[in-house]
Parts: structure tokens; C-alpha cells; sequence
């Protein structure tokens, strides 16, 4: 369960919308998204940095590129230099403003384009040749390589580093007559120094920031449990100096006192009620009623998004729904999280998509559903590596006593996600 639940929980018995859940952000985020994860945050930057290095890249080789292309037609220059630098640029803007799933997308298409740009130079390979320096477009393969990095998972962006890194000395043995096998391999080994290193970089920044997610909620789920432990600790303390202090004073008072007298009367039922407010505030302190979980429950949909309609709806005897703090911690952690998920994923261009969040109450335990009419997605599709749908909602939920969750979802279906608690030897089903 996480840490930020657990004292909101409390103070929703007195103000039911007054929990807060913490918010963080990285460059634009408009108010209609929730905090990224760290996994997200990271993708952020680096798409950034490089759109950002790739475009400055670009810029500085124009005095050399329009050397070295003197003697080529103005099409073929164009051609090639837009398919190698063009996506830089709109690969930064992306990062920066856009959703975190288009970033990906467009830096393969990036490190394709540079690529693509490689083969073009063959078409006028003799007259680049011929001018002074290094081609251009073989001296900065490190900019497709970050890209490709970027883009996709190890193995490829490793199959994409051997063949950019190997294609410019292979190019000069077949075109160039005295050029060596050994002089490929240097070529080669000197290409691919670097282009490693930056490999490597990237994609141990991409799985530092899954670790960090991961971590996060096992750090969460741990400080609420010693959280937990400590609130106990103080209320054994609590009773315990109430046992002494009252109980066996009153005791020992009563031995000694052979009579009934008024002063011991009084501090005997003061003593029955100080037991009894213990008992009852025990109960408060641990449990919520119905109006109080819906009141957590909509704060922390609203916490995320205000716009996204929030129903409940209470069953035959909902009234008496008495549901643990930490259930409803669970469950409320589980909902923003889908709720998150629907602003981040299910936007469809062109129109407004709606979101409802639906609360059904019975005595025994609650119903809630989120559905939003977006674009949905494939849930065999989704990759490992994201916590959203696979630990922070139905992790969480399954290890939630009583506790499941479910979700239905196509291409251009929209989401529905179910999530259900039920208390042991509850009355009503919801």
C-alpha cells in the first residue's frame, strides 16, 4: 500500500475530499495528465537531448555538407540531408510536449531515416568522394545510433549499431580501389567504440528508470506497512498506560475501599467510559463507513483529474460497509493509477474522450469501475517493463485480501477496468 494513502484515510472521516496525493512533472504537462513515472521521465530526456544534439549536429556539418556536395544535383543534397536530420527536430518537440508513447515511434523512424540517408550517398558516392574530408553522413553515424537506442530494445538497436558501424568501411572496399580488409576493420572498430559506449548509456538509463518505478512501489507498500506498525505500537502503549493508570488504580482503590463510596463510584465509570471511548476510537481510527470510502475514493480520482465523472451508487444495507484503512489505501492507490493510465493512453485526436469512475456499495464490500470510450489497446502487446496495468493495479490488487481487479480493453474499444473489494463474512454482495 502506498505511504501518501494512509493519512488521508484517516482524515476522510471528517473531510472526505480532502485527501491529496502528491504530484511531480517533467517539462510541459498540461492538467489533463498525471504524474509520469520515472521510466517515462527518462524517455522524456533523452529524446530531447537527442532531437536536440542531432538538430545542432545537423547545423554545424552544413558548411561541410555543402562542400563535400558541390558537385551533386540540389535533389539528391536535399533528399539526403532531410531524410538524415529531419525527424531530429520534430523528435525533440515530441519529447517535450507530446505523449510519451510517440517518442519511441519517432526515434525509430529517426535512426531508419539516418540509415536510409547512409544508402543514399551511394547514388552519387564519386563525386562526395572527391571532395576533401570524410563523408559526412559515415563521420556522425553516433546520432542514428542514439536514436535507434532509443527506439527499441537491445537486440535491435545492437543488430542497427553493427550494420551502421560496418557499413561505412564496407562501402570504401567495394568503391575505393586500394582500400584493405584491414582498413575496414579499423573503420569498423573505430565506429563502433563510441557508438557502444552510447548504447549503453541509454539503455542503462531506460532500465534504471523501470527500477525506479519498481522500487517506488515496494518502498511505498513498505513504509505503509511500517507506518502500520508503529501506529500499533503506540496504541499498545496508549492502553497500556490506560490499564495502569486507571484500571488497576481503581482496582487497588476498590480492595482497599471496604465500602461503595461516591468518589470511587466516579472513578470507576470514569474509568468504564475511558475504555470505552478506547474501544470506539480503535474502531474509527482503523475502519471507514460508506460515505467516508466513497469520500477518499472520489478525492483520490479528483486528485488526478477533476473532470473525470465520479458516480456511487449504494446497494441494499450499503450503509453498513465498514471497510479497513488500508483496503481502502489499496484500492484508492490502484484507482488513480487507472484513472492516470485512461489521460495518459486513451486520447483519440479529434474528439473529447469521456471518462466515469462508478462506485457500487453493498455491506459486504464495493464495485468500482473506470471506462473511458478511447482508443484502447492490446493488452498482449503491452511490454513487461510497464508497471501501470501489471503491478500498480492488478499487483496491487491481488494482494489486497479480498481484493481483485480486471481489465477489458481493444483497439479502438476503449478501456474498462474493474476493481473489487469484499470483505470476509460481508452481508450483501455488490
Amino acid at each position: 500500500m502506498d505511504a501518501s494513502v494512509v493519512a488521508p484515510a484517516r482524515a476522510a472521516r471528517q473531510r472526505p475530499d480532502s485527501a491529496r496525493w502528491s504530484r511531480r512533472a517533467l517539462l510541459h504537462r498540461d492538467r489533463d495528465t498525471g504524474p509520469e513515472s520515472a521510466a517515462d521521465r527518462v524517455l522524456r530526456g533523452f529524446g530531447l537531448v537527442i532531437g536536440l544534439v542531432g538538430t545542432i549536429a545537423g547545423l554545424l556539418e552544413l558548411p561541410e555538407i555543402i562542400v563535400q556536395h558541390r558537385e551533386v544535383a540540389l535533389f539528391w543534397t536535399l533528399v539526403t540531408v532531410s531524410t538524415a536530420f529531419g525527424l531530429l527536430p520534430v523528435l525533440a518537440v515530441v519529447s517535450l510536449i507530446d505523449r510519451p508513447q510517440l517518442i519511441r515511434p519517432v526515434a525509430g523512424a529517426a535512426a531508419l531515416g539516418y540509415l536510409t540517408a547512409m544508402v543514399l550517398v551511394l547514388a552519387y558516392f564519386p563525386q562526395v568522394e572527391a571532395a576533401p574530408g570524410p563523408i559526412w553522413v559515415y563521420r556522425l553515424v553516433a546520432i542514428g545510433m542514439l536514436a535507434a537506442a532509443l527506439a527499441w530494445r537491445l537486440l535491435f538497436a545492437g543488430v542497427y549499431l553493427v550494420v551502421a558501424a560496418a557499413f561505412p568501411g564496407i562501402v570504401a572496399y567495394l568503391m575505393l580501389d586500394g582500400t584493405s580488409w584491414m582498413n575496414v576493420l579499423v573503420s569498423f572498430a573505430r565506429q563502433i567504440g563510441l557508438c557502444m559506449l552510447l548504447l549503453w548509456c541509454v539503455a542503462y538509463a531506460r532500465r534504471a528508470g523501470v527500477r525506479v518505478d519498481r522500487e517506488t512501489v515496494r518502498a511505498s507498500e513498505q513504509a505503509a506497512a511500517v507506518a502500520g506498525t508503529a501506529a500499533r505500537e503506540r496504541e499498545r502503549a496508549r492502553f497500556a498506560a490506560l490499564i495502569h493508570d486507571a484500571v488497576l488504580s481503581t482496582l487497588l482503590d476498590a480492595s482497599r475501599d471496604s465500602g461503595t463510596s461516591p468518589v470511587l463510584r466516579e472513578q470507576a465509570q470514569r474509568t468504564l467510559d475511558q475504555l470505552d471511548e478506547t474501544r470506539f476510537a480503535e474502531s474509527d481510527m482503523d475502519t471507514l463507513d460508506a460515505d467516508s470510502a466513497v469520500g477518499f475514493l472520489r478525492a483520490a480520482v479528483h486528485e488526478v483529474n477533476r473532470s473525470v465523472e465520479f458516480t456511487a451508487r449504494q446497494g441494499d444495507n450499503g450503509a453498513a460497509l465498514r471497510m479497513p484503512v488500508e483496503a481502502a489505501g489499496t484500492l484508492a492507490a490502484a484507482l488513480a493509477e487507472a484513472t492516470r493510465n485512461s489521460l495518459r493512453h486513451a486520447a483519440v485526436p479529434g474528439r473529447t474522450v469521456q471518462r466515469t469512475v462508478t462506485v457500487t456499495i453493498g455491506a459486504g464490500g464495493l464495485q468500482v469501475v473506470v471506462r473511458d470510450d478511447g482508443e484502447g489497446f492490446d493488452r498482449g502487446a503491452v511490454p513487461a517493463d510497464r508497471l501501470g496495468v501489471s503491478v500498480s493495479i492488478l499487483g496491487r490488487m491481488r494482494q489486497l485480501p479480498g481484493g481483485a481487479a480486471f481489465v477489458e480493453s481493444g483497439p479502438g474499444k476503449g478501456t474498462t477496468v474493474t476493481l473489487v473489494w469484499g470483505s470476509a463474512g460481508g452481508g450483501d454482495d455488490v
